[in-house]
């Protein structure tokens, strides 16, 4: 007989929350691995003893932790799918029949935080990680990656000069316009202005269409002259094969021996990475002091070789795995350096000591070397070496000797060892990251709205490596016996060897041999 199911939609007299959530489950087992109490401590300061009962502040971080864990990067959205999931309230301390807080409340919440309180939630999560054995800590992969801005390449305003005042009604005897914003002024130099403009003339000259066609010149833009009123923190960037975009810079340390996330930061996108490398190295360095882990190497691509950070990282006893640029050589053809004397010596022989530092129009510091005006005179190789010049000059950053050694530490077999480690372990978690977790685009404005997201993406990463971590546990019993029975039983077990030689001799089978 067909059966046929009636849907009667009546009250549920008894139902209890806990009963229909397996021990499995995943936000069952993150409920009891985390101690969320603290963060009561942690935000007491931000709310009045008086007024209205705000939103529960551990109700808020496993909310937006949530939207990390189910990729999900709207606000409504991640209201209305935890409204849905049994698991989700049981895991916020929420009834079915209880109302989940409105969008507007967890945007409001999640500016009132200061990032401190998302650093201090990260710092307990890695903390465990520690705790569980995940973190070595002796080595450390870094790497960035943009992440796309709440904000419209298309609504980006040319900047104003310095004084400037935004477009409105004008009154005659008194100007009441508002002053242009900080990010809305023009601070790049005039050299660099003139520059980029005669850069953009030249490429929108060498736009061509089909024959006769009429189209509409490219729109060149650059963060020296635009800027955007929606987010004024995003920055103007491109990555090779993606399209121009507004974005942010999420750089990360990875902990090589189980991938766990050691720090992250949010960084402005239209500056190296070298650059920003100081600042997540005071960071990291903090954090793994605090749980007693020592840093011993640093693992990166070569976005991030600079000459101070590779003095920084040698000063603080760091070596540093950092491949050098390709421009980058550590020999000059046909000059050989002498370290005791900081000096050169060309082909001929003469002698090019060093002469005085100067500096790059960028800041840059610089070592020049150059041989007397009498020794390149009398050289026969003068009208190749310097047919123009007085003198031959050399010109070397102050950094060549930390260039040098980390150049040498790249041509080593460790070396490509130690590129291969960087790209199996943070490359492979900024795909997650991005993918997973919900930082393909961010659903905040402002530099630390989005520091505050790339934290909480992180520490949902980490809580996901403490769920799934297995300790491997090896039983082994060792039974100390006493001398002389050690002895007595080697003793035996060598009588028993030799009587049972003879009798395997007697019980193999006598084959006689046939008389034909």
């Amino acid at each position: 007989m067909q059966g046929k199911k009636q849907f009667l939609d009546k009250v549920v007299t008894r139902f209890r929350l806990s009963e229909r959530v397996p021990p499995h489950n995943l936000y069952r087992r993150l409920a009891e691995l985390v101690d969320w109490t603290f963060l009561y401590d942690e935000t007491r300061a931000l709310y009045s003893h008086t007024g209205q009962p705000s939103l529960d502040p551990v109700v808020f971080f496993k909310l937006v932790l949530v939207g990390r864990l189910e990729n999900l990067v709207s606000d409504r959205r991640l209201v209305e799918h935890c409204a849905l999931r049994l698991d989700i309230l049981f895991f916020l301390g929420y009834e079915v029949d209880e109302e989940l807080p409105w969008h507007s409340t967890v945007s409001r919440t999640r500016q009132l935080f200061p990032a401190a309180v998302f650093e201090c939630l990260f710092d307990h999560v890695f903390a465990q990680c520690v705790a569980r054995g995940l973190v070595a800590g002796d080595t450390q992969a870094v790497d960035s990656a943009p992440v796309k801005a709440n904000a419209s390449l298309e609504a980006v305003v040319e900047k104003q000069a310095a004084g400037a005042r935004a477009p409105g009604p004008h009154v005659a005897g008194r100007d009441d316009r508002p002053v242009v914003p900080a990010a809305a002024v023009l601070t790049a130099p005039a050299h660099q202005l003139r520059q980029l403009a005669t850069g953009q003339r030249r490429r929108q000259g060498a736009q061509t269409g089909a024959l006769g066609a009429r189209h509409e010149q490219a729109r060149l833009l650059s963060n020296k002259t635009h800027y955007s009123p929606t987010d004024p923190d995003a920055r103007i960037s491109v990555k090779p094969g993606k399209a121009r975009a507004l974005n942010y810079l999420c750089s990360l340390a990875v902990d090589t021996a189980h991938g766990v996330i050691s720090h992250v930061q949010a960084d402005y996108a239209d500056q190296r990475d070298s650059l920003h490398l100081p600042r997540l190295l005071t960071g990291l360095q903090r954090r793994l002091r605090e749980n007693e882990l020592p840093l011993r190497a640093l693992l990166a691509d070569a976005g991030y070789a600079n000459g101070s950070n590779y003095a920084q990282l040698e000063a603080a006893r760091i070596t540093a795995w950092i491949p050098v640029f390709g421009q980058y050589k550590a020999e000059i053809d046909g000059f050989t350096y002498h370290g005791p004397t900081d000096e050169y010596t060309c082909a001929a022989g003469k002698v090019l000591p060093f002469r005085k530092y100067d500096t790059r129009v960028d800041g840059a510091w610089l070592k020049i070397y150059w041989a007397t005006c009498s020794d390149c005179q009398q050289c026969p190789r003068k009208p190749t070496c310097v047919p123009g010049a007085k003198r031959k000059q050399l010109t070397r950053t102050i950094y060549d000797a930390a260039y040098r050694r980390a150049w040498e530490r790249q041509q080593t077999r460790r070396g490509q060892r130690k590129r291969r480690v960087r790209e199996g372990t943070v490359e492979p978690v900024f795909g997650h990251l991005l993918h997973h977790y919900g930082l393909r685009r961010l659903n905040v404005r402002g530099h630390a709205g989005a520091h505050k997201t790339m934290l909480l993406t992180a520490v949902a990463y980490n809580l996901k490596k403490l769920l799934r971590h297995r300790p491997q546990r090896q039983v082994s019993l060792a039974v100390a016996l006493p001398r002389p029975m050690l002895a007595a039983n080697w003793r035996a077990g060598r009588r028993n060897r030799h009587s049972e030689a003879p009798t395997r001799a007697r019980a193999q089978p006598r084959t006689r041999k046939s008389t034909a």
